[in-house]
């Protein structure tokens, strides 16, 4: 099992339950290729740094995932068909940092 912290932009459109049930929906995606998920913060809706798809905002969420590498590909080509997701990265790391980030104790 690999390392992975990602973080995922949603459309700022979302009602909450609707943003609640992508973000299952993700959980889920991870779950079912025989990820895991260590941990999750939920950043809120944030300023982008530059439009996307017209949008000036959206609501970010940070995962640090365990899951073989070669599921990665899959689950980015989900996220990139749904147009709830605005962006997606995916990081291969060592060591999943500790938490809070200092992301999350920011003010939005």
């Amino acid at each position: 099992m690999n390392k992975f912290e990602a973080v995922i932009l949603l459309s700022p459109e979302l009602g909450s339950q609707n943003l609640k049930s992508e973000i299952d929906r993700f959980k889920s995606n991870i779950n079912n290729k025989d990820g895991k998920i260590v941990n999750e913060e939920d950043w809120g809706l944030r300023d982008l740094s530059y439009n996307i798809n017209k949008f000036k905002k959206a609501f970010y969420s940070y995962f640090q995932i365990e899951i073989s590498g070669n599921h990665i590909d899959s689950i980015k080509k989900e996220l990139a068909q749904s147009e709830n997701y605005l962006r997606h990265l995916f990081v291969k790391v060592k060591t999943h940092q500790e938490l809070p980030t200092k992301l999350s104790n920011e003010k939005k």
